[in-house]
């Protein structure tokens, strides 16, 4: 393919071609918003929930989602505007509101009542998990939360894309990189290069390059653009403090868009920190620069909050079982989803 093509918006060969999913159940948000909902793996295995990044898409996943499928459900969604999730129509459609009230429709649709998963989000993913803290759905069903190279707050004031010592100087020209207008065209040599520099580590091999930069450069300029201007002005600290789940802090040690800064405020403020892991030499995109150690956060916390709650869950007596015992009565409550009842809600979808 000629360098001055279009390359499609994921990889066409390797560790970073998106699966194809089991099932794309239809979501919609409390806007009427269509969000693009991608299902994977067994229906009765411990979910995940991945929620990507700015200018990224459910591609961004292919290896976490090939790593993780054979024995998780993965549901990973489009952010709106986002890979074929349609864009918003107007301004009010861009915001932190707009965030959470789609992971809250993709919670609602694809998880059983009480059902327990693990919330895994990049960047603007992590960021969405903040805005939604304290809404019921993603406290009925965040076991444990992956913070995956993300901030609260002051995005654009920590970023060290530009070489410039921090000052205002700085936070103004890196708002208006950012937040430029202009399509970033076609994939070729130079924008891989630019691209490499300021969200990738030096290290980070020419097949992710190339992943990352189809991915990138496929989303829309007004979308980019409008989640820019909400990027700037975000401030979730209060939603950070708010997140009640056990929460894993995952940052690489060169990042430039969400430097170890926010990492270090997260893994301090947050009320259930299981502590902060530096990943040497990677950038901004750590789950396609280090994709083993990342697929291995979200499988130890599957583990550990999902699968071992479940069980934990299974073998404690039930309310009935323990009023039978005290001569009184009860109601029984399960504290966690069965696989039946997980078929229930996927035969009642597809209806």
């Amino acid at each position: 393919m000629s360098p001055l093509l279009r390359s499609p918006g994921h990889a066409v060969r390797g560790t970073y071609v998106p699966p194809a999913p089991v099932r794309e159940p239809r979501v919609v948000s409390a806007d009427g918003s269509l969000v693009h909902v991608e299902v994977f793996g067994p229906e009765d295995a411990p979910a995940v929930v991945l929620a990507h990044g700015w200018t990224c898409s459910i591609a961004f996943w292919a290896a976490q989602i090939r790593a993780l499928a054979p024995d998780h459900r993965v549901i990973a969604y489009d952010q709106r505007g986002h890979g074929r999730s349609p864009a918003p129509l107007g301004p009010l459609g861009y915001s932190p509101k707009a965030l959470a009230d789609d992971l809250e429709a993709v919670l609602e649709a694809t998880l059983g009542p009480g059902e327990p998963a693990v919330l895994a989000g990049h960047s603007m993913g992590g960021m969405t998990f903040m805005a939604a803290a304290e809404r019921p759905a993603f406290r009925e069903h965040a076991a444990a939360v992956l913070l995956c190279s993300t901030g609260p707050a002051r995005l654009v004031g920590e970023a060290t894309v530009l070489p410039l010592p921090k000052s205002p100087l700085r936070r103004r020209l890196t708002g208006a990189v950012l937040g430029a207008r202009a399509p970033l065209g076609p994939v070729t040599p130079v924008g891989k290069r630019v691209l490499k520099y300021g969200v990738m580590g030096p290290g980070a091999s020419p097949e992710q390059v190339d992943a990352c930069a189809r991915i990138v450069h496929a989303c829309p300029s007004p979308v980019r653009y409008g989640w820019s201007r909400v990027l700037e002005a975000f401030d979730e600290e209060a939603g950070l403090r708010a997140i009640e789940a056990p929460t894993a802090v995952l940052v690489g040690s060169a990042d430039k868009l969400t430097p170890p800064v926010h990492a270090r405020l997260m893994d301090e403020s947050l009320p259930h920190s299981l502590g902060l892991t530096t990943l040497p030499g990677l950038g901004h995109m750590t789950p396609m620069e280090g994709p083993a150690a990342v697929t291995g956060a979200i499988r130890d916390l599957a583990t550990t909050y999902v699968v071992a709650g479940e069980a934990a869950a299974a073998e404690a007596p039930s309310v009935v079982d323990a009023a039978a015992g005290s001569g009184a009565s009860g109601v029984a409550t399960p504290a966690a989803t069965s696989p039946a009842k997980r078929a229930a809600k996927t035969a009642k979808e597809s209806a």
